[in-house]
């Protein structure tokens, strides 16, 4: 059955050594419909972002633009502003008809690590044609903070999909007439689900958190450990706006509670550039069961990951900021997000990657 391949498809591509990895398995690591990718050993600083490009190797590119080579194994700090490819563990021989997306994943977009997969021959970032055989890479650019990262660490995630996955706008229409995909709400339903910003929050003039621009170095083993208030600002209105300013990064929060059936997927997208300079990050895989069973079924909040460009830009409470494009399951997960696995983020609010205190 086409669509996107569940947790116990993806457990079988590893028996059958579709996907392989140097270490074995860590608990937790293989989701509902996604597989978290893990930093190998060796990272190397390179001059630039890269892609391999057709009949060319990472490795081959890499003599082009490498600065110098860092041993990850007893920890190092990847600097803000800086580019870097560090080898996965995991590598792929996908057969003919599989192919595959890679994104970061929630924590470190929270984080503006923007974290985007390249494979030899490719083309683009985080596209793995179908058929594709070969080593993995991570290219990891700090852009707000500055990280200690180890062997193992998952920063992205890749999902695998049989050929066409995407729901129509009809299918999502009919979609949401069974199972409420918005809380409360008429849906905005154009190439996907429309979301829109909440400035208004219930009870608070606190609306989100702002990046400081020079602080310390995050250790992304410690969960729950730093005070945010030595990295971020607080955002307030009692407008229902603010201003963005250019360069700056931002976490808000959407103001539709979504939901996620246990039979689709869904990416987060970034909304047309003709709305505004700003753009949602590239983070932003939502599994099946996200929101679906939070707070009696009504659904989670989508954190909003949010840079702005050319120029200071007047964000509204309501303005349509991004999508959420709907794929169909190939079959429906053992496990869905929130039920005994790790699932971080399941009836959120606005809310700071688990790296900090509450």
């Amino acid at each position: 059955m086409t669509g996107v391949l569940a947790s116990q498809q993806l457990y079988e591509m590893i028996a059958r050594g579709e996907i392989s990895a140097q270490d074995d398995y860590a608990e937790g690591q293989i989701q509902p419909a996604s597989l978290d990718l893990r930093l190998g050993a060796r990272a190397y600083r390179v001059r630039a972002s890269f892609l391999a490009g057709a009949g060319r190797t990472v490795a081959e590119r890499l003599s082009e633009f490498e600065m110098h080579q860092i041993d990850l194994s007893q920890g190092a700090v990847l600097e803000k502003g800086c580019v870097y490819v560090v080898e996965l563990q995991e590598s792929l021989a996908l057969p003919e008809g599989i192919q595959a997306v890679a994104n970061a994943k929630s924590s470190t977009g929270r984080l503006d690590l923007l974290t985007r997969t390249i494979t030899d021959g490719g083309e683009e970032f985080d596209r793995i044609p179908a058929g594709y055989s070969g080593p993995l890479y991570a290219e990891i650019c700090p852009r707000s903070f500055s990280v200690l990262v180890r062997p193992g660490m998952r920063l992205n995630q890749i999902r695998f999909r049989d050929g066409q996955a995407t729901l129509s706008d009809a299918d999502l229409r009919a979609l949401h007439a069974e199972i409420p995909l918005v809380d409360g709400s008429t849906p905005v339903i154009s190439e996907g689900l429309g979301f829109s910003v909440d400035l208004r929050p219930e009870g608070s003039t606190l609306v989100g958190y702002r990046a400081k621009p020079h602080t310390g170095v995050i250790d992304l083993d410690r969960l729950g450990h730093y005070a945010p208030a030595d990295f971020w600002e607080e955002v307030r209105s009692d407008t229902g706006q603010i201003i963005l300013d250019p360069g700056a990064f931002y976490i808000l929060v959407s103001n539709e509670a979504v939901c996620i059936p246990p039979d689709c997927a869904a990416e987060m997208a970034p909304y047309l550039a003709m709305v505004g300079e700003f753009r949602v990050h590239y983070a932003g895989f939502f599994d099946p069961g996200f929101g679906y069973a939070a707070a009696g079924g009504a659904g989670s909040r989508g954190v909003l990951e949010v840079r702005c460009h050319e120029s200071p830009f007047v964000l509204e409470h309501g303005q349509i900021v991004g999508r959420l494009v709907y794929e169909k399951m190939s079959q429906t997960p053992k496990e869905l997000y929130g039920e005994r696995i790790a699932s971080n983020y399941q009836g959120q609010g606005l809310k700071l990657s688990k790296h900090f205190k509450s």
